[in-house]
């Protein structure tokens, strides 16, 4: 087994180190600095500032290195200074930051959705547009697909999160921190049942059998012919890493078509290699009609897309679609960088790799710890649900001891799901086999001292 990704070298040592003082005298310095200026509804769950990162660390203000295995929520997959990404956005801010592709446009736009269309499935005509964020793509994503069908009903799915706008807090299905006071919302979205294998109340049921529940329900409560968009995450991110039972996304895929509805795979965490495939929807076979991008497409930048079938996109009017930052020129760089490396590094590989590295380590660990109710996941996007011992019964508590034990011992882990009770783990694509080896060590030791 190598200890290093192929072909990369790290800027930084990759090893953890935590000092006594833990958070230093720096971050607790600019802690406060920070509550004085900052709003209080923005949390951050590390209580530590960043100095530095490379490959899987992340240096701190105080000296403090911290192994990364969440990745900045899966955006920086080719590492938080890539090379190839640190170059290309130098050089492309020494000609200009900025002059909108809606005024003047440039080819980095162009570039980037030539990418984009060859890289997503299917062999069709397709048209690319480019935004800011991931929210902002799934709010034009259900633009286009109402327009297109002149149809209104969108349908999204129970423990999904699609973002933080008005729209799209619509869609998303967890209401605390994300909807709880921020009503009303946009009208005409409906929710159904998720395939959660681990949850299913019938845990013989087929992803077919639970995509034919969640479409009788459509067609009784809506009526197939009234809806314009179902929306759906390959792989759930906040809701819990969850991975639909096989059969479940081809079979709601085939139905929206026969039904004439526009099917939008949500790839913002689960795309650009990070379940050692360009997209979730690949490990299937699923080709959407639009697919939503973000995170992981540029490196660190804030850029996201659309892309999805030439006629669904060109059916907008001109100027329907767009915006003042949408498709940056410093960000399409990052982009087109990023997507070099992936190719380069072969990325798609590394996850996969790293899936075998940590699903069985995490296998083993949750044959010994019965607070370990499902391990789950694809490539380096895995998760581990804690659950009350020997039981379905979420454990919330338990997780944010995990994660805080992990901290301590300088292992940054996220946690997710519906009920609080899931760990996520997302490192970089290009982590170390030793580093990684490293940090689920850690995460071990803290679920057997916690449980």
């Amino acid at each position: 087994m190598t200890t290093t990704a192929p072909d990369i070298t790290y800027r930084l040592e990759q090893k953890r180190r935590v000092q006594a003082d833990f958070p230093g005298p720096k971050s607790i310095a600019l802690t406060e600095r920070r509550k004085a200026v900052v709003a209080a509804g923005v949390a951050s769950s590390v209580p530590v500032f960043v100095a530095d990162a490379d490959g899987g660390i992340i240096h701190d203000v105080d000296g403090n290195s911290f192994i990364d295995l969440g990745s900045g929520i899966a955006v920086t997959s080719v590492g938080a200074s890539d090379p190839a990404v640190v170059g290309a956005v130098k050089e492309a801010v020494e000609h200009f930051t900025h002059t909108c592709f809606m005024v003047t446009p440039y080819e980095g736009y162009v570039a980037v959705a030539e990418q984009l269309n060859r890289l997503t499935p299917g062999d069709h005509e397709k048209r690319t547009v480019l935004f800011n964020s991931g929210a902002e793509a799934v709010e034009n994503a259900v633009k286009v697909a109402r327009l297109a069908t002149g149809r209104d009903a969108v349908v999204a799915f129970d423990h999904a999160y699609h973002g933080r706008t008005n729209l799209t807090m619509a869609l998303t299905a967890k209401a605390m921190p994300y909807k709880t006071n921020f009503g009303p919302f946009a009208p005409e979205v409906y929710r159904m049942p998720m395939s959660y294998p681990f949850r299913e109340e019938n845990p013989e049921i087929t992803g077919a059998e639970a995509a034919k529940r969640a479409i009788t329900m459509i067609e009784k409560q809506i009526g197939g012919e009234q809806v314009a968009a179902i929306i759906i995450e390959p792989i759930q991110g906040e809701g819990g890493f969850i991975v639909p039972a096989a059969g479940f996304l081809p079979e709601l895929a085939a139905w929206a078509k026969d039904r004439g509805i526009v099917f939008i795979a949500d790839e913002v965490q689960s795309g650009f290699c990070r379940t050692g495939e360009w997209f979730a929807v690949n490990h299937e076979g699923v080709i959407p009609d639009i697919i939503t991008m973000a995170k992981g497409i540029a490196g660190g930048l804030p850029l996201s897309a659309i892309t999805g079938r030439a006629d669904l996109l060109d059916a907008v009017h001109p100027g329907g679609l767009g915006g003042t930052y949408g498709g940056n020129p410093v960000a399409c760089a990052a982009a087109l960088a990023a997507i070099g490396s992936m190719q380069q590094y072969d990325l798609n590989t590394r996850a996969r790799h790293i899936e075998g590295i940590a699903l069985g380590r995490l296998r083993e660990l949750a044959a010994e710890q019965p607070v370990i109710g499902d391990v789950r996941g694809r490539g380096a996007m895995l998760a581990i649900e804690l659950v009350q011992d020997g039981s379905k019964e979420p454990n919330p508590e338990l997780t944010k001891a995990v994660a805080a034990a992990c901290l301590k011992e300088g292992v940054i882990i996220l946690t997710c799901g519906t009920y609080g009770n899931v760990i996520r783990l997302l490192p970089p694509l290009v982590i170390s086999d030793e580093l990684l080896l490293d940090g689920l060590e850690v995460l071990a030791a803290a679920i057997k001292a916690n449980a």
